[in-house]
């Protein structure tokens, strides 16, 4: 009796492994997408970021889920991530959200408004405060959703063949500079360009452009803009954070499995932390390294930043009038840097202070 028992207790149990083995094999399915960057491979933080992303899936994944990832120009050109995951043509894309503010302005926020935040208030804001939600909102309209990944933090102001005075020196300039920013330079005169990043030097070194800006130092250094113009400004004050986003085909993206979706989700915010952090790390020795090139580090007039910042304002103010996505997103953004301003000036800025000063002492 006790071994009929044991039998058919064996019998069962084998039975359940029957089925659970194929139950398990099933919600971990083997699935391979493609990555469109908009970032050249020689850029080794912003495409390494892509890299650094596709392998943090694959272990989350135990390498079921598979992501390869393409450099800029290797499947579409780099302003165009959006519209091959749109289209269908890669499922995912790594972009800067503000490549695309002529399909609509209020895609800017999803990367940097212009005298908007820095890059804690701004992910904070993205995952906090409701914006990515919004952006999401866009984004479906445009068959993608998107998840925040690596930020380049402040930006600089870019590299000039002249020196920047007055805002009189602004008029005819032909400056790339990257999305909305354009518009507001535009109204003060300038002449915007929106080039992708490997088409930025040869612009600059035949004169098709008289200013260039891109990231920062370590960026900058590798993309050989000191060879031909010599002034590099700051603040960038149309990127107090440069975000980058993930985007995924809708259709895609819904026919995933909760935990590869979840995947995505941490990957990027590793991807966050990695990206951001390097940044930090290779930018301070790369600032050296160009001004013992001959770079000449200079700041913004006040002059022009209030004349920029005053130009901005009025470009909001009208956008807000006419363009519902971006009056939400533009409230939303405006009373949580409001808040966060108070509590960064009571804690960041006075900490920052004090050590800027014990610097210049030692």
């Amino acid at each position: 009796m006790e071994r009929r028992k044991f039998l058919t207790a064996g019998g069962l149990g084998l039975a359940a492994s029957a089925v659970a083995a194929p139950a398990i094999a099933q919600s971990m399915p083997e699935v391979k997408w493609r990555l469109a960057a908009s970032w050249p491979k020689s850029l080794d933080t912003l495409y390494g970021g892509c890299e650094y992303f596709c392998k943090r899936v694959a272990e989350i994944t135990d390498n079921k889920f598979q992501i390869q990832p393409f450099a800029a120009g290797e499947i579409v050109p780099g302003l165009q991530v959006l519209d091959a995951v749109s289209n269908g043509t890669v499922e995912i894309g790594n972009t800067a959200l503000y490549y695309y503010w002529g399909k609509n302005p209020a895609f800017t926020f999803g990367t940097s408004l212009p005298f908007g935040l820095n890059t804690r208030q701004h992910i904070s804001w993205l995952i906090w405060g409701g914006g990515q939600d919004m952006l999401n909102e866009l984004l479906k309209e445009h068959n993608a959703i998107g998840v925040p990944t690596g930020s380049t933090g402040a930006q600089m102001g870019g590299w000039f063949r002249k020196e920047i005075k007055t805002v009189d020196d602004l008029k005819g300039l032909k400056f790339r500079v990257g999305g909305f920013a354009g518009t507001i330079i535009s109204k003060l005169g300038g002449v915007p360009q929106q080039i992708a990043a490997g088409d930025i030097y040869p612009a600059l070194e035949k004169g098709t452009i008289d200013a260039a800006e891109w990231v920062g130092p370590y960026d900058d250094e590798k993309l050989g803009f000191v060879k031909v113009a010599k002034y590099y400004y700051y603040p960038g004050w149309w990127e107090g954070t440069g975000q980058g986003h993930n985007l995924m085909n809708l259709e895609k993206w819904n026919s995933l499995p909760k935990h590869y979706q979840a995947a995505i989700s941490a990957a990027s915010l590793d991807t966050f932390t990695w990206v951001t952090g390097k940044y930090d790390s290779v930018n301070p020795p790369a600032l050296k390294r160009l001004l013992a090139a001959g770079a000449i580090l200079k700041p913004f007039p006040q002059e022009v930043l209030e004349a920029c910042y005053g130009a901005a304002n009025g470009v909001y103010a009208d956008l807000a009038k006419s363009n519902p996505h971006f009056a939400k997103m533009y409230a939303s953004l405006t009373a949580y840097r409001s808040e966060s301003l108070a509590w960064m000036q009571v804690a960041e800025l006075s900490f920052d202070s004090f050590m800027m000063r014990m610097r210049t002492r030692t």
